[in-house]
């Protein structure tokens, strides 16, 4: 009597795409997420080469001309020029340098915070959590950016007090966070296995932990370098973050509120610049989510 036997063979599952790969596919299909990324570049350029790439570098940073006060956008001047007759392209190229600085310097400050203090809350537990999700809640009741106008007129008007003031209010975002991931991840066999054989916290948290919370954690900070730029323009405008003769795009906008219908132009630029990096950014964090996160990669 013969036994016939079948050998089943494993179904191979198609190799996922490398990261290169799905980056030209969202280039070449999602023109949105190009153009962000175009604008993104755009302001790094300025913000590293403006003082090289604007046509009147001088004035850029301050030096006035009187000769050339509000003169309308020309060949000469293409984006005019303001009431001291500085040019406005100048400013508005050399003022990516600060607006680019702040925001990521912001953020850089708001994850050193936040990042640990929601790994620990959302690994640990109990009263260590409560207590530390108690004092995010604390400040996340406040608006961020009246909770950042009352620090600056506090600690003083200045670009580097508003930069303190936006990180003391935006760390409470990345906190909770990184703690809903953490109480996710807490419970994965892996963790559970390092935890018995007797892994100390210390070093489960950043190699378990941390290292599969880069995802939203890299998402969220690129989109919230555009709304920090946003929020340190708006401080600038109210006199509240950079001060004059500093080329920042709020207080540009500031400038020229006053002259809005005669001299459209000084405000208009700056506040197009604000609305098109933070737009960038916002993109590209969208971009970002479905290019490094496997669960949104889309075949």
């Amino acid at each position: 009597m013969t036994v016939m036997t079948t050998t089943l063979t494993p179904l191979a599952l198609p190799p996922r795409d490398s990261f290169g790969t799905r980056l030209v596919r969202v280039l070449r299909t999602d023109w949105l997420a190009t153009a962000g990324l175009a604008i993104v570049l755009l302001v790094v350029v300025f913000a590293f080469f403006g003082h090289w790439i604007a046509p009147f570098p001088e004035q850029g940073s301050g030096q006035t001309n009187v000769d050339t006060r509000n003169l309308a956008p020309s060949l000469s001047h293409l984006f005019g020029t303001d009431q001291l007759g500085r040019d406005m392209l100048s400013r508005v190229i050399m003022g990516a340098q600060p607006a680019l600085s702040i925001a990521i310097a912001v953020v850089g400050l708001a994850a050193i915070i936040g990042v640990p203090l929601g790994a620990i809350a959302g690994y640990r537990g109990g009263r260590i959590d409560d207590l530390l999700m108690r004092i995010t809640e604390v400040f996340q009741a406040f608006p961020p950016l009246l909770l950042a106008m009352v620090m600056v007129a506090l600690l003083g008007p200045s670009l580097l007090n508003a930069g303190i003031a936006l990180a003391i209010c935006w760390w409470p975002w990345y906190a909770r966070l990184v703690r809903a991931e953490a109480r996710s991840l807490r419970e994965r066999p892996y963790v559970e296995a390092a935890r018995a054989i007797g892994v100390p916290m210390w070093r489960i948290l950043p190699r378990h932990i941390l290292r599969n919370c880069l995802t939203p954690i890299i998402v969220q900070a690129t989109v919230d370098v555009g709304a920090i730029v946003l929020a340190a323009g708006s401080l600038a405008f109210l006199g509240l973050g950079a001060q004059p003769p500093s080329p920042d795009w709020g207080l540009m906008v500031a400038e020229g509120r006053g002259q809005l219908f005669t001299a459209w132009w000084i405000s208009t630029f700056p506040g197009l610049a604000i609305f098109l990096t933070v737009l960038g950014f916002n993109v590209i964090g969208d971009a970002l989510r479905d290019l490094i996160d496997p669960r949104m990669v889309k075949r």
